[in-house]
C-alpha cells in the first residue's frame, strides 16, 4: 500500500506526519530541531528518504540538515554560502543602497533525478546549487548579476528568493521568484536569466508596469505542461501560457486577490488552488472564514471550498510555502496555518479535516507520495 509523508516546517521545529493512502489516521514525529525556525523541509523525488531542512535561528544563524532515512536521523551538512564575485549592492526600502548579505535559506528544490543535486533560494536573493548532497554550495551568480539586480528591493519578509520551479522536460530551464523583484527564467541551466514580468501590474511601484520590482508570492506549474504557469502575487492571481513571457489576470470572483500560496492539482493541469487573505496589513481570511478556492478551467470562475474548515472567527494566515499536493489517485491537498493547524483534503478539496493542531506557526508544508 502506498502512503504519504507530510513535512512541516514551523517557527519552533519540524514535524513529520505519515499516513497510508486512506489519509485518515496520522502518525506525528517531532519536533525535530525544537526551538529553531525551519523555513523549509523537502524530500528528493529521486530518493524519498533523502530530506533537506533549512534550520535558522537568531542566536546561531543558518544550518542545513540532511536525513537519509526519511527524517528518523539528521546530520548537519555544508553551511558555507558565499556570494560569488563582487558583492555589489541592491536597493533598500528608502532607495538607499544595501550590500548583499546572506541571512537564511528560504527554499530547497531537489533535482527530479539526482538526490545529491539541490537548488537553494536564499535571502538576500540569490540562487545556490549543490551536487554533492549539501556538502558544498555554489552560487549561480548569473541571476544576481543580472543588470536589474541593483534595483531589487526587499518585500515585507525580506529580499528572498523563495520559489524555484524546475522544468522536468528540460533540465536547462529554471524559473525563480523573488520578493520584491519578480519572476525570472533561465533557458541555459542558470548561466543567464530573463525577467518574465510582462503583464504584471503593481500599484505600489512608481512605474506599475516596470520590468522588475513586482512582489511575486508564489509560482507553480503542472509537470506535463511546463509552459503554463500560475502565479499568486502581491494582489492578483495570474496565468501564463508561454513560459512566463506574458501574464494575464484570472482573479475573477475571488473575495480577495491577495494571498501567498498557489498550487496545481496533480492530475488536472488546469485546476489550481489559492487561499485568499484580506489585505496587506490584515493577513487573515476575509470575513474570518477560512476558504480554499479552486479554479478548474484556468479562467475567472473560482469555487469556495469550505467543508470542514472554520467559517467564523478564524484569523490565521497561510504562508507561501505552506500548501502542497500529493500524487495519489484521489489527489490530496494540504496546507498549514500560522495558528498551528495542518489541514488535509483527500478528495481534491471537496472536504477537509485538521490532521494535526496546536503546532507552532507553520512556515512550510511539503508532501511526499511514497511507494
Amino acid at each position: 500500500m502506498s502512503g504519504v509523508r507530510v513535512l512541516v516546517g514551523t517557527r519552533k521545529g519540524a514535524f513529520i506526519l505519515t499516513s497510508d493512502e486512506k489519509r485518515e489516521a496520522w502518525d506525528v514525529s517531532g519536533p525535530h530541531f525544537g526551538g529553531w525556525e525551519i523555513y523549509h523541509i523537502k524530500g528528493s523525488p529521486a530518493d524519498p528518504n533523502r530530506l533537506y531542512a533549512s534550520q535558522s535561528g537568531g542566536w546561531f544563524g543558518q544550518q542545513i540538515q540532511r536525513s537519509d532515512d526519511g527524517g528518523k536521523t539528521w546530520e548537519p551538512v555544508g553551511n558555507e554560502f558565499k556570494y560569488d564575485g563582487e558583492a555589489g549592492t541592491h536597493q533598500w526600502y528608502d532607495g538607499t543602497q544595501h550590500p548583499w548579505e546572506f541571512a537564511r535559506v528560504w527554499h530547497f528544490e531537489p533535482s527530479p533525478t539526482d538526490p545529491d543535486t539541490v537548488y537553494a533560494g536564499v535571502e538576500d536573493a540569490a540562487l545556490f546549487r549543490t551536487t554533492d548532497g549539501g556538502k558544498s554550495w555554489h552560487e549561480m551568480a548569473g541571476l544576481r548579476k543580472h543588470g536589474t539586480g541593483p534595483s531589487w528591493q526587499p518585500g515585507a519578509g525580506g529580499m528572498c528568493l523563495h520559489t524555484i520551479v524546475l522544468d522536468p522536460s528540460n533540465p536547462d530551464r529554471i524559473f525563480v521568484a523573488i520578493s520584491a523583484a519578480g519572476a525570472f527564467r533561465s533557458d541555459d541551466g542558470g548561466e543567464t536569466w530573463k525577467p518574465i514580468n510582462h503583464g504584471l501590474h503593481s500599484n505600489f511601484m512608481p512605474d506599475p508596469d516596470a520590468e522588475v520590482g513586482h512582489c511575486v508570492h508564489r509560482i507553480d506549474m503542472h509537470p506535463t505542461r511546463p509552459n503554463v504557469l500560475f502565479m499568486q502575487k502581491h494582489w492578483d492571481v495570474m496565468r501564463s501560457e508561454d513560459g512566463g513571457d506574458n501574464w494575464h489576470e484570472i482573479s475573477g470572483n475571488l473575495p480577495s486577490d491577495f494571498g501567498f500560496p498557489i498550487a496545481v492539482h496533480a492530475h488536472e493541469p488546469n485546476t489550481v488552488y489559492v487561499v485568499p487573505i484580506k489585505s496587506d496589513p490584515e493577513h487573515y481570511p476575509p470575513e474570518g472564514k477560512l476558504r480554499v478556492y479552486r479554479n478548474r478551467g484556468g479562467a475567472d470562475e473560482w469555487e469556495a471550498l469550505t467543508n470542514g474548515l472554520p467559517q467564523e472567527d478564524c484569523y490565521v494566515n497561510v504562508l507561501r510555502e505552506a500548501m502542497s499536493i500529493d500524487k495519489l489517485p484521489s489527489c490530496g491537498i494540504y496546507f498549514g496555518t500560522t495558528g498551528g493547524q495542518v489541514y488535509c483534503s483527500a478528495d481534491s478539496g471537496d472536504s477537509w479535516k485538521a490532521i494535526v493542531r496546536d503546532l507552532p506557526a507553520v512556515l512550510s508544508v511539503e508532501v511526499q507520495t511514497l511507494p
